[in-house]
């Protein structure tokens, strides 16, 4: 049975929490976005009509529909306020950080976001983001935007590398991140110049299962650095240019991944972004910020709850459960059902995730 109560004293009391980080908004508006990142987790949806069902107030059907969608026109939820509320989620010491994009198209429309991220295990948590007005790759000034920004929260000496796809090159970015102290673990085009070669003379006989790097660092895009090649699982020559020994090198590049895994967590897979029929930059953001949030409360959980009871692996060795899904699990019927449990996940929230293991070289 349903229990609205306990609901609505779920809905006050998350509110609260936000107020704490977030002192310069209304309780009201605070109130009104709980209430939607509620309907979202319930409803797995981003669209309007799905989230309002989830909404329990003393009002027509209609009136809540358009509730949900001032929130996201007029409530001014910036990806700044989204850090304030998910850095304290941080560990200590030293952290990796992930950029990469996400897009996908509503009709010929073209949605296209640059994300930031930090890698917590399996998955990286948006921190900061910029919607882009066009489809295809990033201009570098966003980018450094993205970088600027967050380095005035999390200082240079708590980034341990930045990992990027082999989109993110150009010797002006290069210089940007060697001049902030930050290193850099990025993916090179086989057409890169080398010194004065392209890469891939270098690696022309590379076989599958190799992993080669050359004897010198070289000048790459401005900057000496340590080129290692090996095969991708899909077959592909991956040639990667890094700061980092050979074998970190390799390990860390891996942690790319994670950022694949949080946009299927707020995708097709989990939170269903691609849903949404929202356009406008602001509002896809607001949208993109509470499902990071979203995201950051699931993986939470699903960490907490792996502690208790290991997510099994399947035969390919691979996990048979993603650590959102995990979490989501528990998380959906604790808000659906106004169970005591809420207050558990919610103290969950408010403690830093463990530090993430060593990865083994």
């Amino acid at each position: 049975m349903i229990r609205p109560s306990a609901a609505l004293s779920h809905v006050d009391t998350f509110a609260a929490y936000l107020k704490e980080r977030l002192p310069h908004h209304r309780s009201d508006t605070l109130r009104r976005l709980t209430e939607v990142l509620f309907g979202i987790l319930q409803a797995e949806s981003t669209l309007h009509r799905k989230i309002a069902v989830h909404i329990h107030r003393d009002a027509t059907p209609s009136s809540i529909l358009r509730l949900v969608a001032r929130t996201f026109h007029e409530t001014d939820l910036t990806p700044q306020d989204v850090t304030d509320v998910l850095l304290p989620l941080l560990p200590t010491g030293k952290l990796t950080f992930v950029l990469d994009r996400t897009n996908w198209k509503l009709g010929q429309r073209d949605l296209n976001l640059l994300v930031l991220g930090v890698a917590l295990g399996d998955v990286v948590l948006p921190l900061m983001w910029k919607v882009l007005p066009h489809g295809g790759n990033s201009d570098m000034r966003v980018r450094m935007l993205l970088v600027g920004l967050l380095l005035k929260r999390l200082p240079a000496r708590r980034w341990a590398v930045l990992i990027a796809d082999r989109e993110f090159v150009g010797q002006e970015w290069f210089s940007f991140l060697r001049a902030r102290q930050i290193k850099r673990c990025i993916r090179i085009r086989e057409n890169t110049v080398l010194d004065e070669d392209p890469a891939r003379h270098y690696f022309q006989n590379l076989k599958p299962g190799e992993v080669r790097e050359l004897l010198e660092r070289v000048w790459v895009y401005g900057s000496w650095m340590r080129v290692v090649a090996t095969f991708s699982p899909q077959g592909e020559r991956l040639l990667v240019a890094s700061d980092l020994s050979l074998w970190n090198t390799l390990t860390t590049y891996r942690l790319r991944w994670g950022i694949e895994c949080a946009f299927s967590a707020m995708k097709t897979r989990g939170l269903n972004l691609e849903q949404t029929h929202m356009t406008q930059p602001d509002r896809l953001s607001r949208l993109f910020g509470l499902l990071s949030l979203a995201l950051a409360w699931m993986v939470r959980v699903g960490a907490w709850r792996a502690g208790q009871q290991p997510i099994s692996t399947k035969k390919h060795a691979r996990p048979a459960i993603s650590r959102a899904s995990y979490g989501r699990e528990l998380l959906c019927p604790a808000l659906r059902w106004g169970k005591t449990t809420f207050y558990t996940y919610l103290d969950l929230l408010k403690s830093p995730f463990p530090a993430p293991e060593r990865q083994k070289t």
